[in-house]
């Protein structure tokens, strides 16, 4: 076994689990090479009444998908396993996820899933219509205009993850603001990007469900925000849908937002996010968390638990868990419900944690601020959220 190999009884059991347990959904491999990824995935599918395996590689930007049969599909696994050099693998199965990182160095990193029961359609059908949010208006031009469909309104296969994620947050999003006695809404994206989330939640809630929104994107590249602005134009929604190149500390939308969403913003700009939302007393936030390098950085403490920070990609995993908990705590001591939900399969992304508040409650909960000062001072750490709402939460935690 060379360095860079996957060890002979990780492979055996990847082996197994797709081919002879019942329940496998897909198997993902990422190489980088030169600075750029090489993604390859394989899944079971049904064509024309038949099971067959598709396999899609994107290289250099350009995606390509092509079907295959069980003895090429056997094949295509062993030629995943062979490849060499630092990569990620990713297994999806009914039963659990297996996760194996290889690094500069050889070592495989494994980690695995709690064990599931997950319901599995061996082979799902290929073109079969999923209804999702994009799918229950004529979303054609939006598609079109933000990059994610072709000129003949297909689904890009390189953006299909993006595509995901959008109806899966939308889903969210109408959950939150169903009973929503009234139909007008406003809507603060921080760290909008390029406004995929943006114009996608306006014409969702306006075409599919008759709502009066207006929206404010921001975000603090002007090249970025120039864009999003002609996207808005280019669908004559200008006058509802607005963009603001702005620190989100800064921001000013012009209006009080009912709700305040962000959907993997980075770091702290998160933290930022829902901090702004408490501030312009947003009833609702719904953020979708990215990197937590700050709290990663400072991790420390754990008394008995303090393994957990011995191994570099436990310790990553358990910070942005840590990060995400501190964030759900802090809102349940200034006075929001909160669920904290995985919005969207890990094959769209692996930032899949979603945070879901609604203020309606008193701040100051006896409970929360007893957990929450616990598990602060078992890590010996102050959360940068804590520091950002500190003449809040002073009259609560002290």
């Amino acid at each position: 076994m060379s360095r860079t190999d996957i060890p002979q009884e990780l492979a055996d059991e990847i082996r197994k689990r797709i081919f002879d347990e019942k329940g496998w959904m897909k198997l993902t491999q990422v190489l980088h090479r030169g600075g750029e990824a090489f993604k390859i995935s394989l899944r079971p599918v049904t064509l024309k009444g038949e099971k067959r395996y598709q396999g899609e590689m994107t290289d250099k930007g350009r995606t390509s998908v092509k079907n295959f049969d069980a003895d090429a599909a056997r094949k295509g696994v062993e030629d995943i396993l062979a490849q060499t050099g630092p990569r990620e693998l990713h297994l999806i199965t009914g039963s659990g996820d297996l996760h194996v990182r290889i690094t500069r160095k050889g070592r495989a990193l494994v980690s695995r899933s709690a064990p599931m029961a997950r319901e599995v359609e061996e082979a799902p059908a290929h073109d079969r219509a999923k209804s999702q949010p994009l799918t229950a208006f004529d979303s054609s031009a939006l598609l079109k205009a933000i990059d994610i469909a072709d000129a003949d309104g297909r689904i890009k296969a390189s953006m299909r993850g993006k595509y995901d994620q959008v109806n899966a947050f939308l889903k969210a999003l109408e959950a939150v603001v169903a009973e929503k006695a009234d139909k007008a809404l406003n809507i603060v994206d921080c760290g909008c990007g390029r406004a995929y989330l943006t114009l996608a939640a306006y014409h969702y809630l306006t075409h599919a469900h008759g709502f009066d929104v207006r929206v404010c994107g921001i975000d603090r590249n002007p090249g970025i925000i120039e864009t999003a602005q002609c996207l808005a134009a280019r669908l004559d929604v200008a006058q509802h849908v607005a963009f603001l190149p702005s620190d989100i500390a800064a921001a000013d939308p012009g209006f009080a937002p009912d709700l305040v969403m962000s959907l993997h913003a980075c770091d702290t700009a998160t933290d930022e996010a829902l901090a702004r939302g408490i501030e312009w007393k947003s009833r609702y936030l719904l953020c979708a968390p990215c990197c937590q390098h700050e709290l990663h950085k400072s991790l420390k403490g754990g008394g008995p638990m303090q393994a957990l920070l011995r191994h570099g990609i436990v310790r990553e995993r358990f910070a942005d868990l840590l990060t995400d908990t501190f964030r759900a705590q802090i809102l349940r001591i200034l006075g929001f419900r909160v669920n904290v939900v995985e919005f969207v399969s890990a094959e769209a992304t692996s930032r899949n944690i979603l945070l879901k508040a609604e203020f309606a409650v008193k701040p100051g909960h006896t409970e929360a601020v007893s957990e929450y000062l616990a598990l602060r001072d078992l890590w010996n750490i102050t959360p940068w959220l804590e520091t950002r709402l500190a003449s809040l939460l002073q009259p609560h935690i002290g």
